[in-house]
């Protein structure tokens, strides 16, 4: 069942995030569509969670104002972020797709100028991947830790841990531009990525309605098989690095 409520006090996606990270605590609750813009939400439930519950969850936070909509909603199966209509995969996973682009065009292009050197083109598709997922998650790292917290088995139990993160990607980023200590790179990124692969599969397996963290609290993306995709690229690359160098 979902149910619409009116929740005031949000002026940015990290408060949304937050929102969405406290409500989804509460035992019940397997979903939270947020609508920013007109300061309401659609939360799913298993089973009928009353209202003092969902304020009692909010209570931290005072400026977080939690009340009952007169609108109810029929149950929602699947994620979607515009409540008008379900967006077309392109325009919904636009900027990603657009970054992949663009860092696959410049890798072509390095490894084309190295002689067609593909373990020169591959590192530099890791850096660029890297260095611009870091750069979306730096506008706004509050907003991305929030979101991160949601579903990383990780930053579920050390809230730090996606503000450390965000520096964590960006090392990467230089230390495959500059081509550093490549074995020693290569196994951080194996680790890391094969780490945060768990939630998002957790996640997208028990189709869990949140937003995707991979572009920061920039973008509303969902949660999908197009975020273990990502993560699985890298850990497939990285895999593909080591056993061609060792």
């Amino acid at each position: 069942m979902t149910h619409t409520y009116k929740i005031t006090g949000m002026t940015c996606t990290g408060c949304q995030a937050k929102v969405q990270s406290l409500l989804l605590k509460v035992p019940g609750i397997t979903g939270v569509d947020i609508d920013l813009q007109n300061a309401q939400a659609d939360i799913t439930m298993s089973r009928h969670v009353d209202t003092p519950t969902l304020q009692a969850a909010l209570a931290d936070y005072p400026k977080y104002n939690l009340t009952e909509a007169h609108q109810h909603h029929a149950p929602i199966q699947t994620f979607d972020f515009d409540e008008d209509a379900k967006r077309p995969f392109f325009e919904t996973y636009k900027p990603v797709l657009l970054i992949f682009g663009y860092v696959l065009l410049v890798s072509v292009l390095v490894s084309a100028v190295a002689g067609f050197d593909w373990m020169a083109g591959m590192r530099i598709f890791m850096s660029g991947f890297f260095l611009v997922f870091s750069f979306f998650k730096m506008l706004d790292i509050n907003g991305f830790a929030d979101s991160y917290s949601m579903y990383d088995i990780v930053a579920k139990k050390i809230k730090a841990w996606g503000y450390i993160y965000v520096f964590v990607e960006l090392a990467l980023g230089l230390a495959y531009a500059i081509n550093f200590n490549p074995v020693v790179t290569n196994i951080v990124t194996f680790v890391i990525m094969s780490i945060s692969i768990i939630g998002v599969l957790q996640s997208v397996l028990n189709k869990r309605k949140i937003k995707c963290a991979c572009l920061g609290a920039v973008f509303n993306l969902p949660m999908s098989t197009v975020t273990i995709i990502e993560d699985a690229l890298m850990i497939a690359m990285s895999v593909v690095m080591l056993i061609t160098m060792l």
